[in-house]
Order: structure tokens, then C-alpha cells, then sequence
């Protein structure tokens, strides 16, 4: 597995981590043997960095990595601020209630320190406002955590969260249908030395290449109840754009990329290519899908000509469809 630096961290991170989302049974139910069996895959597989988040399940991603105990050497970054009873209406970001929800986090996780804490889309207003950056640097003196970072949802939150000396990571929507964050956000990161960490890098399976339009979910999953950004931010579902769009922009890919190469492995390669990146958290319910993610980094860096391409068809046909704020 090759490895990058996680910004001022200084961790050393897989190229491919572990979101583990979909251990909070967000997509459908995941049984602990599961789970566990998928935890064993990203250990073999030198998976080092696995993300999750108080609100996955009630805690229950949160208790499955605390349960797993073969941890050694791999960095757990969790996030706060979505917890409706802590936060109520995504309100109340003082120091007691960040606080509050930093303890359930290392209770569940079974720690004295967080590696990462990550802010968890935060309200756009609050970020401006940075209080909570104060705040979250001095819990983080205080030893909750070692170091804490920002999961945004949009180019203005992700400069935002620059601001503050002490973020030191981004986690960013990125992926060909959201390809913004290469002019407008990267390279503020480089310089500032923030880990950039990338979720949604298949838009939610979009570019799995897998799907057609009669392709249907269970009303438990996020692809069905917030396709439209029924509940919380559309940008965090098929990537902003509607689901048969969807269909028909991968359907285009697939006719531009290499032959023989699947379109996710494409996908993957294409965000490690850039080299603000330093992780791509991935989730996955098969230990199958995690081995094909990591033979990704396997692949020979993508064609200048075909990257100007796909830049090319980004701004003509995907960003002019997405919708909410990029």
C-alpha cells in the first residue's frame, strides 16, 4: 500500500482508507460478523486510515471500531456536530456540548485520545463566525484529541476552515462530477500544509460504473430517502446531481476512459492522481470491493491529454447540472 503524509498530522496514511458509514447500518443492516470481516480486510490489505462519526448509526460504527482490536498503527479520525440531542438543529457549538460529544466518541471508541476530530458540516455561519475553531483548539490542549480537522460541503466552507491555524485536515466532496476544489481549494491546502481527505469518491456509487436507470434502494439508504436532498444536504447524495443524470454523465465516461479499466478504478485513480490528496475514504459493505479500491493505486497514472478532457467535460456538461452549492 503506498502511503502520504495526512498534512500537519504528520500520520502516514493509505492512499485508500475505510469509511465505515455503512457500519452504522446506514445503507442497509451489516451484521457484527460483517463488519468485523471488512475491518480484517482493510488491516490485511495495510487500509491504515478509517473514518467514521458519532452520528453512523447512533455510535454504532463508532462501538464496532472500539470492539475491533487488532488497531495497531491505524489512525481513526471521527466527527462531530450531527447529533441532534448534543446539537440540537444543528445549534449549540459551545465548548460544553463539543465537549459532551468528544467523551461519547472516546468512550465508544475505547481511547484516552482522539487521533482526529473532524467538524461535521457545521453550518456555514458558524464557520464564519470561528469560535468553535478557538474552542476546538483548546480541547484539543486539553488532550480529547491530538489533532482536528473540518468535513465541509462547499468551496467557501472549506476556505473557511483554513482560516484557523489548527485545522489540519479537509474532508471535501471530491470526484469527477466535482472537480471545483483542484482550483479553488487545493491549492490553498498545499500551502498550508492541511491533509486533504476525500469522501464520495464513487458520488455514491455513480461511478461504479455498476447502475442503470432502473437501478432502485432501500428505503433505509440515503440514495433513496435524500435523492433529492430530502433530508440534509443534497451535494452529499449522487454528488448534487439527479440520479438518472447520473446515469447517462457515467454512461459518457465510460466511453472516454482507458479500455479494460473499470470506471471505478478510473475514478480512483483520477482523484490520486491529484497530488493535494492524501487519502480516499471509501465506504464499503463487501471486504471485495475494498481489494478492488486498493488495486487503484496500482494503475499508471491517467493521460495529460485525457485529464484536460475530462476537465473539459466537467464544466460543459456535469457542473451546469449539479445542484446546491459547489
Amino acid at each position: 500500500m503506498n502511503i502520504r503524509t495526512l498534512g500537519k498530522t504528520g500520520y502516514d496514511v493509505s492512499e485508500i482508507g475505510l469509511g465505515t458509514w455503512q457500519l452504522g447500518e446506514s445503507f442497509g443492516p451489516v451484521s457484527d460478523e460483517s463488519a468485523n470481516e471488512i475491518l480484517k480486510t482493510a488491516r490485511s490489505l495495510d487500509v491504515n486510515f478509517w473514518d467514521t462519526a458519532d452520528v453512523y448509526g447512533g455510535g454504532q460504527s463508532e462501538r464496532r471500531i472500539g470492539a475491533f482490536r487488532d488497531r495497531k498503527g491505524v489512525f481513526v479520525a471521527t466527527k462531530l456536530g450531527r447529533n441532534g440531542e448534543i446539537f440540537p438543529n444543528k445549534t449549540g457549538y459551545n465548548k460544553k456540548n463539543i465537549k459532551e460529544s468528544l467523551a461519547g466518541s472516546l468512550k465508544r471508541l475505547g481511547v484516552e485520545t482522539l487521533d482526529l476530530a473532524q467538524l461535521h458540516t457545521i453550518p456555514t455561519e458558524v464557520l464564519r463566525d470561528g469560535e468553535v475553531f478557538t474552542i476546538m483548539d483548546g480541547l484539543r490542549d486539553a488532550g480529547m484529541m491530538r489533532h482536528w480537522g473540518a468535513s465541509v460541503e462547499n468551496v467557501e466552507e472549506a476556505l473557511l476552515a483554513m482560516r484557523a491555524p489548527g485545522c489540519t485536515t479537509l474532508q471535501v466532496i471530491f470526484n469527477l462530477f466535482r472537480q471545483d476544489y483542484i482550483t479553488e481549494v487545493f491549492p490553498v491546502a498545499q500551502k498550508n500544509n492541511v491533509g486533504v481527505i476525500v469522501r464520495l469518491p464513487l458520488a455514491s456509487g455513480l461511478l461504479s460504473g455498476k447502475w442503470t436507470k432502473e437501478t432502485k434502494f432501500a428505503s433505509t439508504d440515503h440514495r433513496n430517502f435524500n435523492a433529492n436532498g430530502e433530508k440534509f444536504n443534497v451535494g452529499e447524495t449522487f454528488s448534487g446531481l439527479k440520479f438518472e443524470t447520473g446515469i447517462e454523465l457515467a454512461d459518457q465516461l465510460k466511453q472516454m476512459i482507458p479500455a479494460g479499466m473499470p470506471l471505478s478504478q478510473f475514478a480512483l485513480r483520477w482523484i490520486l492522481d491529484q497530488p493535494a490528496v492524501s487519502t480516499i475514504i471509501a465506504g464499503v459493505t463487501r471486504p471485495d470491493q475494498l481489494r478492488a479500491n486498493v488495486d487503484a493505486t496500482r494503475r499508471e497514472p491517467i493521460e495529460p491529454v485525457l485529464v484536460a478532457k475530462l476537465a473539459d467535460w466537467y464544466q460543459d456538461k456535469v457542473r451546469p447540472q449539479i445542484r446546491g452549492r459547489i
